[in-house]
């Protein structure tokens, strides 16, 4: 009698596109990272890329279909489309003591909004479950991020979360703060809070997947190697900030961090996605995998 053998499982044929669709958002933090990149000024190892500039919810939303096959995500998203994309350790946005800002037209306390409806730019962005670990009983609608201070200063709504350069302006606009999600994460839990990175498809295989990865690192090093060129590419995206602060907010969210994600990064990230787990906002318990590469 013959023994039955167990035919060894096999991978998928990994997709290799002629193009790799690289998405992320309009900002001008994203397009400095991507300057390299952009302008061919690196070794690209034989790789052709085509740039889509699209909102980060959009992109959030964007991965569900896994539309791009470099796609810039907040970590939040990532927790419900882990089977189709793995994070990069490079290309991360990270707030030291500082983030999206929970803003108001008066000083409130977190009793005042307990149970309140809030604006937030997305229910998959990490500025939403960051507002939600802060006070679970919030509610919450979606609205345009820069829609978000018209929209609390009419009244219509009672607080908005702001992300993106709105971090820098919002008190010359007239607003308070109510908080910083930065600063109140790294308080509560000693860590820099965790806000996006770029994600790559897993059907391209695991070569191509480092690939990518290995370019887009040497983009971000040449990037911050060049930082006035890059700047200078950057500034189309500022929506109107002046050079200093449009340098300033590059500084908040490109920097050696973004280089390259640290073990103290990695476990903010699974902190942020137990909790979220924890407190019903993301179903399933999620353990990151990152791409990690050397150059």
């Amino acid at each position: 009698m013959m023994t039955p053998t167990t035919e060894p499982k096999t991978m998928p044929t990994p997709v290799i596109p002629d193009v790799i669709r690289v998405a992320h958002s309009p900002d001008s933090d994203d397009a400095f990272m991507f300057y390299g990149l952009a302008e061919e000024a690196i070794d690209m190892e034989g790789l052709k890329f085509t740039h889509q500039l699209v909102d980060i919810e959009t992109l959030n939303r964007e991965a569900f279909n896994g539309t791009y096959e470099l796609t810039a995500i907040s970590y939040h998203a990532y927790a419900h489309i882990n089977d189709k994309y793995a994070l990069l350790d490079t290309g991360a946005s990270i707030g030291d003591k500082y983030g999206p800002v929970l803003i108001a037209n008066k000083a409130l306390t977190k009793d005042d909004l307990k149970g309140q409806k809030i604006a937030v730019p997305g229910h998959l962005t990490s500025a939403y479950l960051a507002a939600k670990i802060w006070e679970p009983t919030l509610e919450t609608e979606e609205v345009p991020f820069d829609q978000i201070m018209e929209r609390v200063k009419s009244g219509e709504f009672i607080a908005g979360v702001i992300i993106h350069e709105g971090q820098l302006t919002y008190a010359e606009e007239g607003f308070t703060k109510i908080v910083d999600f930065g600063e109140w994460w790294f308080n509560s839990f000693n860590l820099p809070l965790p806000l996006g990175s770029n994600a790559i498809r897993r059907d391209l295989g695991p070569d191509m997947m480092a690939k990518i990865a290995r370019v887009l690192k040497r983009s971000i090093q040449y990037s911050l190697a060049n930082r006035e060129k890059a700047l200078d590419y950057a500034m189309q995206f500022s929506r109107g900030l002046p050079r200093e602060k449009a340098d300033t907010f590059v500084g908040m969210y490109v920097n050696d961090m973004t280089v390259q994600a640290t073990d103290e990064i990695k476990r903010a990230v699974r902190l942020m996605l137990n909790i979220g787990h924890d407190i019903g906002v993301i179903p399933n318990k999620v353990d990151p995998e990152f791409v990690s590469v050397t150059l």
